[in-house]
């Protein structure tokens, strides 16, 4: 089958992805029993405001709670509070939200139910210092963490142990039994990484955060190093008989939506090949592996057949080489691929953001194709130069080839479909 509009394909693929990670299906197959007492919803993430309207319409009783996402991210609800704040550089709002929530569920008892909705972006969302820090200091260890280049479990690793909410701190506060439902933006869908796991403990230790600490160069402040080299920052272990009645779901993966954008890929004539919805590392790198395997597909036909679209899912990370730069992963993907399929007029490539927000600003990603590359230039810019100073999103505005979709209302983290014609 010949596809006459291979962005309108790409699209629908990216679509098809974000409807199979819509959290009320998951929600509606992991409700939990009624409780003798109460029943209170807290959650954080930039689809978490979708997440509590969806329980809302599934739940049958009085229901209350609140619930923290980004700035823009809000939707109406009846009776679960929705409060917004910064990601992905935390805010003094999310530190008040963190407060609440914590405040929350210190109340409750053991005949109530607390239903934590959790999904990617939590972590910056709810800001929690422990004695001795400030939220500038968690805003300045974010912002290294995010430049670093570190993997996202890397990442929470660290935040895990430098926070009074994370690493299953909100969950070891209540007395009530905690049902965790969680949307899965982490390669391996580990439910203790998401959003650093404020309900969901793991195993990790506050030597192995300083290794990262180590290991990434990352100038942390005194008070933070002094806290990790103190028990103060050890994390309640899993088998913690705090956690004895608690249960969590991953309701929403990255596999999922892949399998369903296969799916419609099949539907429309061509053949998808996916590649794994775990990658990680540096962008760039990680668009040269997928600018290879298409350049041999167009030539060889190997290992896939033309005409075929090629997805992979998973979360890479951009180690910022300069300041200044505007755009996320996905947009660092897409323009690294351009310059590695320039010229190549049968390859078309979308890489984007399934939330619709890829790193700060106000796209979900971008397309490229064998004239990325030209087209930029003649504009007068140097994409080559764009991509060492991190600013994909300059470069696809000025030729209209960012993707924008808005808030979807959840979060299985980056999507890329590669389509060889």
């Amino acid at each position: 089958m010949t596809i006459t509009a291979p962005r309108d394909f790409l699209k629908s693929l990216f679509d098809a992805a974000v409807r199979a990670a819509d959290p009320l299906t998951g929600i509606k197959s992991h409700l939990p029993e009624k409780p003798k007492g109460r029943t209170v919803v807290i959650g954080a993430g930039k689809g978490a405001a979708q997440m509590a309207r969806a329980l809302e319409s599934a739940w049958e009783g009085p229901i209350e709670g609140l619930v923290v996402t980004r700035y823009g991210y809000g939707c109406e609800t009846r009776f679960i509070e929705i409060i917004e704040a910064a990601h992905p550089v935390p805010d003094a709002a999310g530190l008040a939200a963190a407060k609440r929530l914590t405040e929350t569920v210190n109340r409750l008892t053991e005949d109530d139910l607390v239903i934590a909705l959790i999904c990617g972006g939590g972590s910056a969302l709810l800001p929690a210092p422990p004695e001795g820090l400030t939220l500038e200091d968690e805003i300045a260890l974010n912002e290294m963490l995010l430049a670093s280049g570190a993997p996202i479990s890397a990442m929470n690793v660290v935040r895990k142990h430098l926070s009074t909410i994370k690493g299953g701190r909100l969950a070891a506060a209540t007395k009530a039994r905690v049902v965790s439902l969680i949307v899965s933006d982490i390669p391996g869908d580990n439910p203790a990484h998401v959003a650093s796991g404020p309900t969901v403990p793991d195993g990790s230790t506050r030597h192995e955060a300083l290794e990262i600490i180590r290991q990434y160069g990352l100038q942390l402040p005194q008070a933070a190093l002094d806290h990790l080299n103190s028990p103060k920052a050890d994390a309640p272990r899993p088998d913690d008989p705090v956690f004895m009645r608690h249960e969590h779901y991953i309701i929403a993966s990255a596999g999922v939506s892949l399998a369903a954008a296969a799916a419609e890929a099949t539907s429309q004539g061509i053949t998808p090949g996916i590649l794994s919805d775990a990658i990680e590392g540096e962008s760039r790198d990680v668009a040269l592996v997928h600018a290879a395997i298409a350049r041999e597909v167009l030539g060889r036909n190997r290992p896939f057949s033309k005409p075929v679209v090629i997805l992979s899912g998973g979360e890479t990370t951009v180690t910022l080489r300069a300041k200044g730069g505007k755009g996320g992963r996905n947009g660092e993907f897409t323009l690294a691929m351009a310059l590695a399929i320039d010229g190549q007029d049968d390859i078309d490539v979308l890489a984007a953001d399934t939330d619709g927000i890829d790193g700060s600003e106000d796209n979900a990603g971008a397309f490229a194709d064998g004239g990325t590359v030209k087209r930029l230039r003649a504009a007068g810019l140097d994409p080559r130069r764009l991509l060492d100073g991190n600013d994909s999103y300059s470069a696809f505005k000025a030729i209209g080839d960012l993707f924008e979709t808005g808030p979807t209302g959840t979060n299985v983290n980056d999507f890329r479909a590669i389509l060889i014609r």
